[in-house]
């Protein structure tokens, strides 16, 4: 029996022309009849570092009576000059989350996976206690289980009051050990309502992981990294996946 949270999530491979860049985590959602890949906007572009992709490869399943059945799909970044993926902005500025349409017509036939909905959505307004147990499901340094084609799950707890803007940010913070490679991975916690506990996916999505916090006056040799992450609340797909 395969959890059908980890069918939920994608591993990234970033590409510019042939050569392979980075590994990255995205997951699926679904609104109406559209179907969008997530992940964190600089897994698409990071003009500090002059990260450029103009592809992305993800590992889907292909029978969902034998997981270790794979294949990639290629998903352009760009078309005639013009960037493919929508991102999102609010009054403090850029949100590091990023959402591109898949055409259903191109997935292959047999495609075992599934989506989260807007019906999955945490909204920032709800009360999540603090200290509340999070998973982060996705692909640290490119880990997984090669075989079967799985990513990992990390445990994480709520680290900041939910629905309050961190440092004014759009994002809460957890307590995790991450990685890099996890970015763009769901952040989620079981559903405690039994009305939806039957669902093909009784998961609640909270956020989108970034990336790790540090500080910049750390002594590298005496302190130990926080620990830290940046979650992107996840309410900001309702905007990105408009019509």
């Amino acid at each position: 029996m395969i959890d059908s949270l980890m069918l939920s999530v994608a591993r990234i491979t970033t590409i510019a022309g042939t050569q392979a860049l980075t590994n990255a985590s995205g997951f699926f959602f679904a609104r109406d009849e559209r179907l969008f890949l997530v992940t964190s906007r600089h897994v698409l572009i990071d003009e500090p570092t002059g990260h450029h992709p103009d592809s992305l490869e993800i590992e889907v399943h292909t029978d969902s009576t034998n997981m270790a059945s794979s294949t990639g799909f290629s998903i352009p970044l760009y078309r005639n000059g013009g960037s493919l993926w929508r991102q999102g902005l609010d009054s403090a500025g850029e949100i590091d989350v990023a959402a591109i349409e898949i055409e259903r017509l191109a997935l292959p036939a047999a495609i075992a996976y599934h989506a989260f909905r807007p019906e999955h959505l945490v909204q920032p307004q709800e009360h999540i206690e603090i200290g509340a147990q999070l998973l982060v499901v996705g692909f640290p340094l490119g880990f997984h289980d090669s075989l079967h084609h799985m990513p990992v799950v990390r445990h994480a707890i709520l680290a900041s009051s939910f629905g309050l803007r961190f440092q004014g940010l759009g994002y809460f913070l957890t307590d995790a050990r991450t990685h890099r490679g996890t970015s763009g991975s769901p952040v989620v916690m079981r559903t405690s309502n039994p009305a939806t506990g039957q669902q093909p996916l009784p998961w609640r999505l909270l956020g989108i992981h970034s990336s790790r916090v540090d500080l910049g006056s750390r002594d590298l040799l005496l302190d130990e990294a926080l620990g830290l992450n940046c979650t992107w609340y996840a309410d900001i797909l309702m905007t990105l996946t408009e019509h």
